[in-house]
């Protein structure tokens, strides 16, 4: 009721108010026009361009006593006094003409971008652009890891297991979405990495509070990448080589004829032999005598393959739709894993491998039906397989050699049959539909409603050749139904320094698991069929609001009840990363906070600079994380997820960028927060104990920072020289939850340098990238190691209006 009395105020409060429009004429002192010419509303975001014949017109103003400010190239910046308290308010002006050159070296733009749109709402979020890091090799999560309050754990190099940490969130509490559809509708074969920066437009990176449009239970946070939409025709390809035998290539192209009929297609390969040297505590071997051996070796089987394509086919800016396009996408992949949980014990022999077939609709049209109702609707269909290989029972040593058992002085066979249990050879096939669909009202400039449904179902089946044929009659099956519904009113009030965005969400899952069980009593075996079933509707809320001091100076704040549901994996296990079912979790529940302050662009001559700052705190009720084994050395490492109790994050964020130029780049961020493992309740809600411990395996101290300085016309007449200068450090955090000596991952600090050269026709760029130039040891995931220094050479080539 409190949300409808709010909205209802807020509504009344938008609609009602009285507004008109500020229009006029600008010349300069002999008449002529100020084409071109700039008029701000002081202290406001609204503004108009003076067109060829004099003539500007500022709409939807509120009545009221306003300063208007005049700027142009050709003259000096005036000031002019306006009442509006009537539909029109009419206003000629004369501008002086400057003869002085200084007033030729600044032109101020006064367009909102896309991104700073984003950011003017009200959320916690960094939008990341991509079009510097498209002709570098660098991969998507690099991009996402230098970004402020984003902590990127791999597994290792390249194609390793990925999660994301953003404040104190990490797993699957942070959602991955493409163009707002759920990433593991793709595939594992289908990652961020294997979405080069040349194919995304930009990154969405909401922290704690995520908007009603990407209705999902993304309690943590969200990422939504967002793919290019361009509709002329391009051609882009690149091809990158380096360190450990790693190739990642890839091309997209689109064309569009004058009819509309629009035809995009990408592809990429990615291969890496994964072959860098590991060595410290968790690296060594058995000597004869039972002693350990430090040794410092290459990893010896940890290849990577992937490879994929997209296809679209469709109209795009026709009169029915503003995109329709039906698509294709296909990827496979071939990983070997080198070791389990930690990295005591290497494998040889254990792989994994995945595709995917995924069909896709994408709709969208603006004035759907009627004037100012929008509709979008992207629709997904996929089939996925993954295969777990693993049956070779020889122990190997890090140096791959097989461990010799000196009591028969044979190899060494392990004790389960396999290099990580039994032997297996298990395919899990899964067919995933989802389907997200966004309304929106534009009721008027100021405010409007948002509509948004996601609606996502998996079937599940696995099969283990290994197994007898009995037995393989009675596999496990899983299905798994999510729905998640949202309502938003955004509105904006006083002359659009205050914004606001109230929304509700409705989330609904079901769960049906099916495992058979072999029953052994009085030598008669009997099949007995396990049933987990569970259908759990949740509500939740929130609030994000931003108001403008000035242009330049922004606070915001954002608050939401966030819900999480456990997802396919968490519930039903998946073998090729390690992770045992649990049916029996429960959603995470989590209250989530954010204050926030903004300040810049801010111009003085040649200098920009921009400062951001926010302060956050996350409460989780029943947090999901993976069990660790403290038992470092054990054999079997495949755990599973479960829920922690309740824990707690609060910390802040921050970030400086500065620009001289337009040709010198600095900026520097760091993220530093709690995360505490609080209380612990049994299943009727009791409160068992009080921890206040940090969680374990959670970098809660990270700083990042780069430098870019930009020489043009160096060697070349029209081209560009780029330099690069990238660093970023960790904190050491605990492993385990033991404290035991070494039970910390140390402090890593890393740094890259790189290069690129833009060619006169901006056609092709060539540049150079070396990575961990100190080959320092850097750590994630349960103090696993990745790759040390390494290097490489990209081609990028682009060709546009063919």
């Amino acid at each position: 009721m409190r949300f409808l009395l709010l909205l209802l105020t807020f509504v009344h409060f938008s609609v009602w108010s009285q507004n008109g429009n500020i229009k006029g004429k600008v010349t300069f002192e002999n008449s002529e026009s100020a084409f071109g010419a700039s008029v701000t509303i002081a202290g406001t975001q609204k503004f108009a361009l003076v067109g060829n014949n004099g003539q500007f017109e500022i709409k939807n103003v509120a009545y009221g006593t306003y300063t208007l400010e005049i700027t142009s190239l050709e003259a000096k910046t005036k000031t002019v006094k306006v009442t509006l308290n009537s539909p029109t308010a009419q206003v000629n002006i004369s501008l002086e003409k400057s003869n002085d050159p200084k007033a030729l070296k600044e032109v101020v733009v006064k367009k909102t971008s896309v991104k700073r749109e984003i950011m003017n709402k009200g959320f916690s979020v960094n939008v990341i652009e991509t079009k510097d890091a498209a002709t570098r090799n660098i991969q998507t999560n690099e991009l996402l890891d230098r970004s402020a309050g984003v902590r990127i754990r791999q597994n290792g190099g390249l194609g390793s297991s990925v999660n994301y940490n953003l404040n104190g969130m990490s797993g699957n509490a942070i959602r991955i979405f493409i163009d707002g559809i759920p990433l593991d509708t793709y595939g594992s074969s289908f990652s961020l990495n294997s979405i080069p920066p040349a194919l995304i437009e930009r990154i969405e990176v909401y922290k704690g509070v995520t908007p009603a449009e990407l209705a999902d239970d993304a309690l943590g946070g969200a990422i939504n990448v967002i793919l290019k939409k361009g509709a002329k025709n391009t051609l882009n390809a690149s091809a990158s080589y380096g360190s450990f035998n790693t190739i990642q290539s890839n091309f997209n192209t689109t064309y569009r004829d004058k009819s509309g009929f629009t035809l995009k297609g990408s592809g990429f390969y990615n291969y890496s032999d994964n072959d860098y040297e590991v060595w410290g505590r968790f690296i060594y071997n058995i000597a004869p005598d039972g002693t350990r051996e430090a040794v410092r070796v290459k990893r010896f089987e940890n290849r990577y393959r992937s490879y994929g394509g997209r296809f679209e086919a469709g109209f795009t800016n026709v009169k029915w739709a503003d995109n329709f396009l039906i698509g294709l996408n296909v990827s496979e992949d071939h990983n070997q894993i080198q070791h389990g949980q930690y990295m005591t014990k290497p494998y040889k022999g254990r792989f994994s491998e995945a595709d995917a077939t995924v069909l896709s609709l994408n709709y969208s049209k603006k004035d759907f039906l009627f004037k100012k109702l929008d509709f979008s609707t992207n629709t997904v269909y996929s089939g996925k397989h993954q295969v777990v290989n693993d049956t070779v029972r020889t122990v190997y040593n890090w140096f791959g050699e097989k461990v010799i058992d000196l009591r028969t002085g044979k190899p060494l066979l392990s004790y389960a049959g396999a290099q990580q249990g039994a032997p297996t050879i298990n395919t899990i096939s899964e067919n995933v539909l989802s389907s997200r669909t966004v309304l929106t009202y534009n009721l008027n400039e100021k405010n409007r409603f948002i509509f948004s449904n996601l609606f996502y179902t998996l079937d599940r089946n696995e099969d283990d050749l290994i197994k007898p044929e009995f037995q393989r009659d009675f596999e496990a099956t899983s299905d798994l139904q999510k729905t998640v519904t949202s309502l938003a009113y955004e509105m904006q009030a006083f002359d659009s320094r205050l914004r606001t965005n109230i929304f509700g969400k409705f989330y609904e899952q079901k769960v049906n698991h099916r495992k058979p069980e072999l029953l052994t009593q009085n030598g008669q075996t009997t099949v007995v069929e396990k049933m987990t079933k569970s259908t759990t509707p949740l509500f939740g809320y929130g609030l994000a609001a931003s108001y403008f001091f000035t242009p330049a100076l922004m606070i915001t704040a954002s608050a939401e009840k966030a819900i999480r549901l456990p997802n396919a994996t968490e519930i039903f296990g998946r073998p090729s990363d390690n992770v045992l079912a649990n049916p029996n979790l429960k959603p995470e529940q989590s209250n989530n906070f954010n204050l926030g302050l903004q300040f810049g662009p801010y111009a003085i001559n040649t200098h920009k600079i921009s400062v951001a700052a926010t302060g956050f705190s996350r409460n989780t009720r029943d947090r999901i994380v993976r069990v660790s084994n403290d038992r470092v050395n054990d054999a079997i490492q495949v755990l599973p997820f479960d829920n922690l109790g309740r824990a707690q994050s609060i910390g802040y964020e921050a970030s400086f960028n500065y620009s001289y130029n337009d040709r010198l780049f600095v900026s520097m961020n760091l993220s530093r927060f709690n995360s505490l493992y609080k209380k612990k309740y049994d299943d009727n809600g009791k409160e068992l104990d009080f921890y206040n411990r940090q969680i374990p395996n959670e970098p809660f101290f990270t700083v990042n920072g780069n430098v870019q300085y930009n020489f043009k016309e160096l060697i070349q007449k029209k081209s560009q020289l780029n330099l690069y200068y990238n660093f970023g450090y960790v904190d050491p955090f605990p492993t385990i939850w033991i404290d035991v000596p070494d039970s910390k991952t140390p402090a890593q600090f890393a740094q890259d340098l790189g290069l690129s050269y833009v060619f006169p026709n901006k056609q092709f760029v060539v540049s150079i990238d070396a990575k961990n130039i100190f080959d320092k040891q850097v750590f994630d995931n349960y103090a696993v190691q990745k790759p040390g220094r390494a290097f490489y050479l990209k081609l990028n080539y682009t060709l546009n209006n063919f």
